[in-house]
């Protein structure tokens, strides 16, 4: 659905409340019962009742961490679902500006959210809940004792990055640069994922990923801190969306992630704290 028929689909329900409310009151009926969507999602969050489902367009890199907050959201709030759209950020801002519905957005850079925010697709504005540091992923064993970024530029080894539009690759340039290094790899991801999964099928012998997904891999991989990570640090913002169908819904989730409780499940994934 674009987000024009979105918002005449909305105008409809106004007009809709509008014309019960006349009918209401020209039978002089005391009865407030009908009331709008957006003040029914008010009285469940503030009563604590939250129902409905929340779409949560994320960076690629907080699935296993949003999937098991997801999960926990849900039991606690019975009635609710939390459904992700993951993937690289440039793509899912593109996607919120674009039109899709989504309630709110976690990006893996502030440059990405920047995309949204700059087209007035944000409720408020956006906070940094964790940051993220890059390690490079090498087969299980290191077999190419890969130990430094230089290392990565060794003409037989083959290396996959990022997207240099994707956070994960901006942050990669970022390192080389600082490093004065040039690395020619031999394909360019279009999320972390991607470029980890390729070293996970041992298509390449590589990749510059956050140390976060190094950790979701476990045995599938090898990790390799550099010391040039700490010159390329993104930090993750998180927003509710103008578009949000369920507010009190979608807003809960925010505060679960930016909770002690959230704070946990992001620091044991190996995020560092904002």
């Amino acid at each position: 659905m674009t987000r024009t028929a979105r918002r005449n689909r909305r105008t409809l329900q106004v007009a809709g409340a509008g014309a019960a409310a006349l009918l209401a009151l020209s039978a002089c009926s005391s009865s407030d019962s009908d009331s709008s969507s957006t003040a029914s999602d008010s009285s469940a969050s503030a009563s604590g009742n939250l129902s409905g489902t929340v779409t949560v367009f994320a960076a690629a890199s907080l699935k296993e961490s949003f999937t098991t907050l997801g999960k926990q959201f849900e039991r606690a709030h019975p009635g609710t679902k939390v459904t992700f759209s993951f993937g690289g950020s440039d793509s899912l801002a593109a996607s919120i500006t674009g039109g899709a519905p989504a309630d709110v957005f976690a990006s893996a850079s502030p440059k990405t959210m920047k995309i949204v925010t700059d087209a007035g697709d944000a409720s408020g504005t956006p906070a940094t809940f964790v940051r993220n540091q890059l390690e490079i992923a090498t087969l299980p064993g290191n077999p190419d004792k890969v130990a430094s970024l230089k290392d990565l530029t060794n003409p037989d080894l083959k290396v996959v990055l990022c997207d240099k539009e994707v956070p994960c690759g901006a942050a990669a340039q970022k390192a080389l640069d600082a490093s004065r290094l040039k690395l020619t790899p031999v394909s360019y991801e279009q999320d972390v994922k991607a470029a980890l999964t390729k070293v996970e099928l041992k298509e390449a012998d590589a990749a510059v990923v956050y140390k976060t997904d190094v950790h979701a891999a476990g045995d599938k991989v090898g990790g390799v801190e550099f010391p040039e990570s700490a010159d390329a640090v993104n930090d993750y913002p998180i927003t509710l969306l103008k578009d949000a169908e369920h507010t009190g819904t979608a807003k809960a989730f925010i505060a679960l992630v930016r909770s002690a409780e959230g704070q946990k499940v992001l620091t044991e994934a190996g995020f560092l704290k904002p």
